[in-house]
């Protein structure tokens, strides 16, 4: 019989003072402050590669959803291992050789531009490889939180990382288009990597001392631990069930994310500059989703909250392909920003559910079984946007797949969540 891997929990005595929440937590500020820098470099790369396909080397539309798809690849690639390996080590020095990595990558695009060498290959081997780097970044910082943080500030915890990310996709999206205005698509990369170097220094700063994981006292075959974790989410009701909404909504929306780009430019006549800034309107959706998550969870509960705020927004991305060039632009912006403020409200509940209910030692590989799913649904929905883009033209395409996520939350009605108002904070006992 062998051991788990388990782990001792950190010590909490750099807690936040009373009435201050976790604004007064110094670790998790710089936590807080280092997982937004590095989103926020994720999301200016997301708007500059391709722009910088579309501008300077005049990528196809299919040729743009293919580098859009690269960087989630390796959730499909490496997710569950990745998962096995985070639960037996250190979180932190993982982020932050996360950080060094696309540093160093994303200089090596505007150094090629400079020397004409650049080429569609080269970029689509610099998004793969952050893809790698992003992998291990998302899963250590989901467990490392609640080692940071006592249980009863996670749901606080993730409003704020959540709330994070939306401003870093207003943030990242404006500023892409902006660098490329200011300094040219390419070299605007050369600026956006220092972000990854700001990260790195905000976790490189954090003082409390993480536990090393304990060794089994057997040597556990790491395709056992992978099983683990995936039986564990895929058995469970509560898990299966979040896990199955989150992939088809993923599916569909980077599918309409990756044509979005194209549309915008080639159909809307959007400048390339203005075009980061219209993205980045959704994310205004996803700053208020968790800025007003603990209230909406306090009224409904969070199973309940769940429900009622998924199946109000989605309907609204019906009204990004009414888009046009005149006032009815206005479209793109509000039906985007009420379907990001469902989705990060999701998130939010999801997130601080997950790193409750889990046991502490399958928390990584339940994250990496959950973000396969998820995140592995994402260069699928990116072909298929590219694909169906091609064959049926923009504005169609968009009329299907917002279709399609207008449905996706009836797929939350299949599990218990509609018995309860509140999630579990535990499984059942059998």
């Amino acid at each position: 019989m062998s051991a788990e891997v388990t782990e001792r929990p950190m010590d909490h005595g750099n807690g936040h003072p009373p009435g201050k929440g976790l604004r007064g937590h110094r670790d998790f500020r710089l936590l807080w402050i280092g997982e937004t820098t590095n989103r926020v470099g994720i999301n200016i790369t997301a708007v500059a590669m391709p722009l910088v396909a579309v501008v300077t080397l005049d990528a196809s539309t299919f040729a743009v959803s293919v580098l859009a798809a690269a960087p989630w690849l390796p959730w499909l690639l490496i997710g569950l291992p990745a998962g096995a390996w985070v639960d037996r080590m250190r979180r932190r020095p993982i982020m932050v050789v996360c950080n060094v990595l696309p540093l160093v990558l994303l200089a090596s695009v505007p150094v090629a531009g400079w020397l004409g060498v650049l080429t569609m290959t080269q970029l689509l081997a610099v998004a793969l490889a952050n893809g790698f780097a992003a992998v291990f970044f998302g899963i250590s910082y989901k467990v490392y939180v609640p080692s940071l943080v006592g249980p009863e500030d996670l749901q606080e915890a993730n409003a704020k990382l959540q709330g994070s990310e939306s401003v870093a996709q207003v943030a990242g999206l404006g500023g892409g288009g902006l660098l490329a205005q200011i300094f040219g698509a390419t070299s605007g990369l050369l600026v956006n990597s220092g972000t990854f170097l700001v990260s790195a220094l905000c976790l490189l700063g954090i003082r409390s001392k993480e536990p090393v994981p304990e060794r089994p006292t057997e040597h556990r075959a790491l395709r056992r631990d992978i099983k683990e974790g995936v039986r564990y989410t895929f058995k469970d009701p509560y898990l299966r069930v979040l896990t199955l909404y989150g992939t088809a909504t993923n599916l569909l929306l980077t599918a309409e994310a990756a044509i979005i780009p194209v549309f915008i430019i080639r159909e809307l006549g959007v400048p390339e500059g203005a075009t980061g800034w219209l993205l980045a309107s959704s994310s205004v959706g996803g700053i208020l989703g968790a800025t007003f998550s603990k209230r909406l969870i306090a009224r409904f509960g969070s199973a309940r909250g769940l429900l009622v705020t998924t199946i109000a927004s989605a309907p609204f991305a019906l009204l990004i392909p009414m888009t046009g060039t005149d006032w009815t632009l206005s479209a793109l912006v509000v039906g985007s920003a009420v379907l990001s403020l469902g989705v990060v409200l999701a998130n939010v509940i999801q997130g601080a559910f997950r790193q409750r209910y889990c046991p502490p030692q399958l928390l990584g590989r339940v994250s990496a079984s959950v973000s396969v799913a998820n995140f592995g649904a994402i260069p699928f929905g990116s072909l298929l946007g590219g694909t169906l883009g091609t064959a049926l033209g923009l504005r169609p395409t968009l009329w299907l797949l917002t279709a399609g996520l207008a449905l996706t939350p009836l797929l939350l009605l299949i599990g218990p969540l509609r018995r309860r108002r509140d999630l579990p904070v535990a499984p059942a006992t059998p």
